[in-house]
């Protein structure tokens, strides 16, 4: 009987089905930077345990309600071994979030500033604090936000306050 051989390698197809999300949402996380682009090699494009494991810790952090670009900081920030501890971090598969759908290609006819996003935009955030305001309406707040920030968002949840005493 021969031993058995772990895999290595994987197709779109069979990664995006190991960790349970559409293929689509693979190619839009490597357009993001939150996977590495895999080596091109046309139809026989393959992906490695990076990618799978960069996957399954997408999905842990999914389900601790990190929106993708803290998710992309908490991602930089891990060593090869925090990374493969978190991916391993076994959550119960209800307590997953579905993946989010990947949005349609932009037209560049309705981008209103072509190029690319300001490097002030770009800052990797460790985690955030979120209020709900009202049904479907959700504030979110960088805890790496400054002082005049910090105030707007104390003003947005006071005025919701006061619509709701009224």
């Amino acid at each position: 009987m021969s031993p058995t051989k772990t895999q290595t390698e994987w197709k779109l197809a069979e990664l995006a089905a190991a960790v349970g999300v559409s293929p689509r949402t693979v190619r839009y996380y490597v357009q993001r930077g939150l996977l590495s682009a895999p080596p091109f090699k046309g139809p026989d494009t393959v992906y490695g345990e990076e990618h799978l494991l960069r996957l399954k810790a997408i999905r842990v952090l999914q389900a601790r309600f990190l929106p993708l670009d803290a998710i992309q900081g908490e991602l930089e920030r891990l060593s090869p071994e925090e990374l493969r501890k978190l991916a391993e971090a076994a959550l119960p598969p209800a307590s997953l979030p579905p993946p989010p759908a990947a949005p349609e290609p932009i037209k560049t006819s309705q981008l209103s500033t072509p190029g690319p996003m300001p490097a002030s935009r770009q800052t990797a955030v460790a985690g955030y604090r979120r209020w709900e305001l009202a049904p479907g309406l959700e504030l979110h707040l960088a805890d790496s936000a400054d002082e005049k920030t910090r105030a707007l968002a104390d003003r947005v949840r006071a005025l919701i306050e006061q619509s709701e005493e009224r």
